[in-house]
């Protein structure tokens, strides 16, 4: 598995115990129940996952933390958000089906993600890992907790983003997102990938990458770790290099996406 929340991205990825998160024991996954009600939850936004071919569905506990994800705001206590991840239908050649709205056909239920937002909640993690108030929890779809997700890849990806709660998928929703097309783009960000993904550039030259997926993306600088804002569709980035150098960089949300800018 990948990490889950990341739309957001977020799909944990095996092979780090609990152990070597949790201390002392009393936090972690464990405190989070599995929310059996989420199907009567407010689904607030779709994803289609280009990369790994999955559908996702991002429920809200409530309407009132979905007013606060428009407006920009923290989340109530007690909200809990649930990441639906089904397989993608596909054709004979392993192309994801569309239906006629133009998005994947959900499949298979895979598993679900959950982010929990309590008073007290996280006092027991350092500050460098430290998410506010949260806590984060894998289930396979029949709601078996997954002991040995990565859930400290869920704490480092949301980290960077405490002017948002810690809510990556708040930016893809919150009313003051407004679209800023760049007229010429260097790199489109389409179907998961950076198109081109290799970029040849100058010294102090502006690169300027514009998302045109439906998911948010983020420009992080794998060497500087200098990030972009989070880009919703129709929003674009710019950067410049000050020193000669080839500069990897990734998603800041779907670190599998990968490109790169040669400047001389």
């Amino acid at each position: 598995m990948k990490h889950p929340f990341r739309l957001l991205a977020l799909v944990p990825v095996l092979g780090l115990t609990l152990s070597a998160l949790v201390v002392p024991s009393s936090a972690g996954p464990d405190k989070i129940k599995f929310p059996d009600g989420w199907k009567s939850h407010v689904m607030y936004t779709t994803v289609d996952r280009y990369d790994i071919k999955q559908f996702r569905e991002l429920y809200a506990s409530s309407q009132a933390a979905v007013d606060a994800m428009k407006a920009g705001n923290p989340l109530p206590d007690g909200t809990v958000l649930t990441l639906v991840q089904y397989k993608a239908e596909v054709d004979a050649a392993g192309t994801p089906v569309k239906g006629p709205n133009g998005r994947f056909v959900k499949g298979d239920l895979i598993a679900l993600t959950v982010m929990e937002k309590r008073a007290g909640f996280g006092t027991e993690y350092p500050p460098e890992l430290r998410n506010g108030d949260w806590e984060y929890a894998a289930f396979s779809g029949a709601g078996v907790l997954n002991e040995k997700a990565n859930y400290k890849a869920c704490f480092e990806c949301h980290k960077p983003h405490e002017k948002m709660d810690y809510v990556i998928s708040l930016a893809a929703v919150r009313g003051a997102a407004a679209p800023t097309t760049a007229p010429k783009p260097d790199v489109k960000i389409t179907g998961f990938t950076f198109g081109p993904n290799k970029l040849a550039g100058t010294v102090g030259q502006p690169v300027t990458w514009v998302n045109e997926d439906d998911s948010p993306h983020q420009i992080t600088v794998v060497s500087t770790k200098e990030r972009s804002p989070i880009l919703t569709k129709g929003q674009s980035a710019v950067m410049a290099f000050p020193t000669a150098g080839t500069y990897d960089y990734i998603c800041g949300l779907h670190p599998n996406m990968k490109g790169s800018v040669e400047v001389k």
